[in-house]
């Protein structure tokens, strides 16, 4: 467990962020898959705290389709505080 959290340490200090895409390997190791795991471990309960504790520290989204959701609701509030309506153009 420890090996594979350094290297999403690793992987968000190069890309910024947690979000490892589901299917990414690094040095042949599925460190997507490896995220996803421990995020259905702690839907279901069983991912121990301090694991827990220690991938949120490190910025680890639980809920990715909520947290997309709510970038774009954000953008929406900047987009109307800009222009004054939500009626952003498809092309935007």
């Amino acid at each position: 467990w420890n090996d594979k959290f350094r290297m999403l340490q690793r992987y968000k200090d190069r890309e910024g962020d947690c979000n490892v895409p589901d299917r990414y390997k690094e040095n042949k190791i599925a460190l997507g898959a490896w995220l996803q795991t421990q995020r259905q471990d702690r839907k279901n309960g069983i991912l121990d705290p301090i694991y827990e504790k220690r991938l949120e520290e490190i910025g680890v989204v639980w809920d990715i389709l909520s947290e997309v959701w709510n970038d774009k609701f954000r953008m929406l509030h900047r987009y109307k505080d800009r222009e004054g309506d939500c009626n952003v153009p498809q092309n935007h």
